[in-house]
């Protein structure tokens, strides 16, 4: 077999070739469209079964240099915790305030699921991690960042293939129960959207220029240079964390800090740079994955997601929509908790549109569901995370 080694410019140009042919493909393509998948998820998938098919056939086989795909991860994370604003939570209520904690609940009882049916398997229960709240709450970002942890730090075979192919299965069910989940509770309860709603206004489209930009740069580069110091002040303390959390967390801290100060931060142009980032760190991270190590863990990944799947339906179809009001909105939040819960923010928002479109507007959903999803699920996911791997 022909091994090939590429440098970090070459890996990154691959990486963005790769993404190139997904967002190609899915422009051709309605049904990728329709559920939501990343073009970024696209390319990169397609690229890895090609090189399965090379390796099982003896052919090739291809080693990544990971540096830039590593600043990349760095940058997106960061630029979550730049969203993570207070005053957010103060404009959701009381509704936002119960989502917080229903999704406490959610992490935990994704990685008590992961962990119990690993461990039922003879597993590393850290397998259970990476199909649990890692791939699922987390999405494609967290579950390539968190898959280089379990594969780099604690040996485990496979660990970031499945972490990927979690993700994959999640982004595609959430699409396709989320909606008609939300649809049932409207027609079931007679639900009706309340017209002139206009607490929870759409955000209007600011105007990004180049200065802006320059600051957004700034904030975020800093970010992670103070990050490393704080990431130093973890391993001092002995506890394991990855290596984005620092950054993050000054990210969340200098955030806050101009919201209390009255300086507005270039938040648009952050969020543009963040998902630029994930996009290269998506393709150049599901380009890398060895899917033949996926032949071992299949049996244990099928009962392992069905399980999931059939645990948050009843959790947004029931607990959510009861703790959160029984009404229009709360329909409408359940369908949103089932997209972002195995999928992410994208399917959400799709699965909210498209009740919409048919039923009325939900102001209120639309603006919680981002706010909880993008943001302070993250954050909570990031921190029962490194709970948990401190502790198995």
């Amino acid at each position: 077999m022909y091994q090939l080694t590429l440098d970090m410019y070459q890996s990154a140009a691959l990486g963005a070739v790769v993404l190139a042919v997904g967002i190609l493909l899915l422009k051709r393509s309605s049904l990728l469209r329709r559920i939501c998948i990343p073009s970024a998820v696209v390319g990169g998938l397609l690229f890895s079964v090609v090189m399965l098919f090379l390796y099982k056939g003896d052919i090739l086989e291809i080693t990544f240099d990971e540096t830039l795909k590593d600043i990349t991860m760095r940058v997106f994370f960061c630029s979550i915790g730049f969203m993570a604003s207070m005053t957010m939570l103060r404009r959701g209520g009381r509704v936002l305030a119960v989502l917080f904690v229903m999704m406490i609940f959610l992490v935990v009882m994704q990685n008590t699921i992961g962990v119990s049916v690993a461990s039922l398997f003879g597993l590393d229960p850290k397998y259970g991690l990476a199909m649990g709240s890692i791939s699922l709450s987390g999405g494609h970002g967290t579950a390539a960042a968190y898959g280089e942890i379990l594969v780099k730090d604690y040996g485990l075979i496979g660990g970031d293939v499945v972490a990927i192919a979690s993700a994959t299965f999640g982004l595609a069910i959430s699409s396709l129960i989320g909606a008609p989940l939300g649809r049932r509770l409207i027609e079931k309860k007679g639900l009706n959207s309340e017209e002139g709603d206009d607490i929870f206004p759409l955000t209007a489209e600011k105007h990004i220029d180049s200065t802006h930009f320059l600051w957004a740069l700034i904030l975020i580069m800093v970010s992670l240079g103070l990050g490393t110091l704080v990431n130093s002040l973890f391993q001092e303390m002995n506890v394991v964390l990855p290596q984005y959390l620092g950054s993050m967390i000054v990210a969340v801290v200098v955030r806050n800090v101009a919201d209390l100060l009255g300086y507005q931060t270039p938040e648009k142009e952050i969020d543009i740079l963040g998902w630029l980032c994930l996009c290269l760190f998506l393709s150049m991270a599901l380009m890398s994955m060895k899917l033949w190590q996926l032949e071992d863990l299949a049996l244990t990944m099928i009962v392992t997601l069905l399980i999931q799947t059939l645990a948050l339906a009843v959790f947004a179809y029931i607990l959510v929509f009861r703790v959160t009001g029984k009404n229009y909105e709360s329909a409408m939040l359940s369908s949103g908790v089932m997209g972002f819960g195995m999928g992410a923010i994208p399917n959400a928002v799709a699965n909210l549109q498209a009740l919409m479109d048919r039923f009325g507007p939900s102001h209120m959903a639309y603006f919680i569901v981002p706010v909880v999803g993008g943001v302070f699920l993250d954050l909570m996911n990031v921190g029962i995370l490194a709970v948990l791997f401190n502790i198995l």
